[in-house]
C-alpha cells in the first residue's frame, strides 16, 4: 500500500509478551500483500518454529555491537537478556518508496522510534485483557520455562504506564475484532496524512 504524498508510515505494535503483536502482524501480512514487514535482530536463540531473516536475523552479541558502533541501528534494547534492534537502511528506504512497514517492538524501542520518525510513525498498543489470558498465552507457546515468564511479567506494569504514549491502545481479546480495529486505525492515519 502506497500513502498519500508518497511518504512512507511505520506501524508499530507493541504489547507485553504473549500480547499478541506477533499474531496480529503475521495474520495482516498474510491478508494484505501490500504491507511490509522490518525484520528487527536479535542476540536471543530462534524458538523452534522462527527462520532466520524472516522472523529475526540472529546474530551474536560481538556483531550487534560491530552494528551499534557504526549507526546501523535507529533503536535497540536489552529485553529479557537479549539485545534486540532495529536497522535503519530498510526504514529510509520504505519512508522514501511511500510503503506501509509492520514492526514488531517493545515499548521502548516504539517510542525512540517515534522520535526519529515523527511524521512516519503511528504506534498501536495491544493490550491484554487481563493477567491471566496473558499467563495463559505465555505458557501456551511452550517456548519459555517459568522463570523466563516470570521475567517476562516483570516488565508488564512498566510496558502498561508507557502504552499510554501511544497513538492507540487496543485490547487484544478477540484477533480478528483486533485485525479489524488495526486496518482501520492505518487507513484511517493514511487518509488523514
Amino acid at each position: 500500500m502506497m500513502t498519500k504524498g508518497g511518504t512512507g508510515l511505520l506501524v508499530v505494535l507493541s504489547s507485553p509478551s504473549g500480547g499478541g503483536k506477533t499474531t496480529v502482524i503475521k495474520r495482516l501480512l498474510a491478508e494484505e500483500s501490500n504491507y511490509l514487514y522490518s525484520v528487527s535482530m536479535t542476540t536471543r536463540p530462534p524458538r523452534e518454529n522462527e527462520t532466520d531473516g524472516r522472523d529475526y536475523f540472529f546474530i551474536d552479541e560481538k556483531t550487534f555491537a560491530d552494528k551499534i558502533d557504526r549507526n546501523e541501528l535507529i533503536e535497540y534494547e536489552k529485553v529479557h537478556g537479549y539485545l534486540y534492534g532495529t536497522p535503519k537502511a530498510p526504514l529510509e528506504r520504505a519512508i522514501a518508496e511511500g510503503q506501509v512497514v509492520l514492526l514488531d517492538m517493545d515499548v521502548h524501542g516504539a517510542l525512540t522510534l517515534q522520535k526519529h520518525y515523527p511524521n512516519h510513525s503511528l504506534l498501536v498498543f495491544l493490550e491484554p485483557p487481563d493477567m491471566n489470558r496473558l499467563i495463559e498465552r505465555l505458557k501456551g507457546r511452550g517456548s519459555e520455562g517459568s522463570e523466563q515468564i516470570a521475567r517476562r511479567l516483570q516488565r508488564v506494569p512498566e510496558e502498561m504506564v508507557l502504552a499510554e504514549n501511544f497513538d492507540r491502545v487496543i485490547v487484544n481479546e478477540d484477533l480478528a475484532a483486533t485485525l479489524r480495529r488495526v486496518r482501520s486505525i492505518i487507513k484511517d492515519h493514511i487518509q488523514d496524512s
